[in-house]
């Protein structure tokens, strides 16, 4: 018997990505945290993984996005300035290195849009995601 040579492409476990977002979806914090602190949607396409949260109530300068190892971290702090000042925060864990993989991101709407490519390399550095 043969043994199947991986694609080089291929970043990660596929196997582990779909137990992962298996358990994402099932597990009840997730749903606190989307009534809590804001709505996040994850995507899978043939080339990336989108990340998907609902920032309906900030504007792209107070939206950070921060990678650290397998983290994904995306915090939204409404300005002193404005009638109100609160700060909104989540982190996804990955089961891969996501510095690994290029990465960027899209604001629009209110929505924010992160893709993590699966066949392109990154930096390999823990790093903020600056948006356009």
């Amino acid at each position: 018997m043969t043994k199947k040579k991986p694609n080089p492409n291929q970043a990660c476990d596929f196997a582990l990505v779909e137990k992962w977002l298996e358990n994402y979806f099932l597990d009840p914090l997730t749903s606190y945290f989307d009534q809590t602190q804001f709505q996040i949607d994850l995507y899978e396409t043939e080339n990336e993984w989108i990340v998907e949260a609902i920032l309906s109530d900030f504007d792209a300068s107070e939206i950070k996005v921060y990678m650290e190892d397998t983290s994904l971290q995306i915090s939204a702090h409404k300005s002193p300035q404005s009638a109100q000042s609160y700060k909104k925060c989540r982190s996804l864990e990955f089961p891969f290195l996501i510095i690994k993989h290029e990465v960027h991101a899209h604001f629009a709407s209110g929505i924010l849009e992160i893709f993590i490519s699966k066949t392109e390399t990154g930096l390999g550095k823990n790093r903020f995601i600056t948006l356009p």
